[in-house]
């Protein structure tokens, strides 16, 4: 379907560069792109489809994005919501689009926003988002790009946008990643006046690669779609005698950004050994700082052993067999179970908890966790043994 070019106002200033100085050439570390991370809002998210009220950004077609907030209902909250879970890549909030469906049978979603500042001619920039698979999702694609464009491509239909991509990853790879985030992330040389950028899939689904996933364990009801969440986007100039930092981006997740979680449940009925011993904090591959859900469980943890000051714990820092393997050789990656282990310990304190009390236990990788299945995927039995346990002594 030929889409129209019109004119959309989105409410962000524009600001004219009028001439290229040396002044515009040192601020190259400006983001393009206002409220890349979804964070500044009108009002509380209240539904689906409320991308819109994300400043700046909006729908370019009929088939409204979604928004996701931790002050938002339990449909599209954060970490967890009705696509799956994930913390935020930067800041708290994240955006939704369905990039394919199998027989087009969920059209496609995706977002738009205009640029702070048009782009120059013959200049180069950096762009880069974030997308991590949502858990619900029956497939997964390639194709997941950005178009950079003078004009909005807009239709009020519920279509796929079909359109040559401004900016792709270099591999044009099958995001299948659950748990984590993965960049997308390209030099763009402008052709001068570009001023939107609109994220999502771009081709037609004869040219995109739909993989279909295996069943994942949390309770949700799938889609028969790939479906993803976006965050951290960014547009930024790149001087001359620089390149986009592009290699930086797929060397931090040369082994696996992954982080496993496994979704609990705690009630009143449970014992205070029960409610701590059922606690798992898990972590990135090579990566000890605990993450926003991890903090939460401590938390939790924290409450039991300041109500019952007899009570000691020990701490069991587990690693994989390749962070092992790999620490061998690279210090960053070594003795990782002892890392965590002093993470968990040095939050436990500073949330009131008598040092005492903890007792760590280095497992390194001696102790593979037994929720993994021979059915999972390699990637996802190493996520799930990346992890600090609790026993109660």
């Amino acid at each position: 379907m030929k889409l129209n070019f019109k004119t959309y106002g989105i409410g962000l200033a524009f600001l004219g560069l009028g001439f290229i100085s040396n002044q515009s050439i040192a601020q190259q570390t400006e983001n393009l792109v206002e409220n890349g991370s979804f964070e500044q809002t009108d009002g509380k998210v209240k539904k689906l489809g409320s991308i819109e009220s994300a400043l700046g950004w909006v729908s370019p077609t009929g088939v409204r994005a979604d928004l996701f907030s931790p002050t938002a209902p339990a449909e599209i909250n954060v970490p967890f919501n009705n696509y799956g879970k994930e913390e935020a890549k930067e800041g708290t909030n994240y955006a939704g689009i369905y990039a394919y469906s199998f027989g087009d049978k969920a059209p496609r979603s995706y977002i738009m926003t205009k640029l702070s500042t048009p782009l120059k001619k013959g200049l180069k920039y950096c762009v880069k988002f974030n997308v991590s698979l949502a858990e619900a999702s029956k497939y997964a694609s390639n194709q997941l790009g950005a178009v950079l464009s003078s004009k909005p491509v807009t239709t009020d239909s519920k279509t796929a946008i079909i359109e040559k991509a401004s900016v792709l990853h270099t591999d044009n790879k099958v995001f299948n990643a659950m748990y984590n985030w993965e960049t997308v992330c390209a030099e763009f040389v402008a052709t001068g006046g570009e001023k939107f950028i609109t994220i999502g899939n771009f081709s037609s689904n004869e040219e995109t690669i739909g993989e279909k996933n295996k069943k994942t364990e949390m309770k949700i009801t799938p889609v028969i779609a790939a479906y993803y969440y976006i965050d951290d986007v960014s547009v930024m100039l790149v001087a001359e005698d620089q390149a986009c930092d592009c290699a930086k981006a797929a060397t931090e997740s040369e082994y696996s950004s992954m982080i496993y979680q496994k979704q609990i449940s705690i009630n009143d009925k449970m014992t205070p050994k029960q409610k701590v011993e059922i606690e798992q904090i898990y972590f990135a591959f090579g990566k000890y700082k605990l993450t926003p859900i991890g903090e939460e469980a401590l938390n939790l943890i924290a409450e039991q052993l300041k109500a019952n000051p007899d009570m000691k714990i020990e701490v069991r820092g587990n690693a994989n067999e390749l962070e092992d393997k790999v620490g061998a050789e690279k210090p960053l990656y070594a003795d990782m179970s002892n890392k965590r282990i002093n993470s968990v310990i040095k939050y436990l304190v500073s949330k009131g908890v008598a040092e005492a009390a903890l007792i760590a236990k280095p497992m390194g990788s001696t102790a593979p966790n037994p929720d993994a299945s021979e059915s999972d995927e390699e990637e996802l039995k190493l996520a799930k043994s990346r992890r600090v346990t609790f026993v109660v002594l």
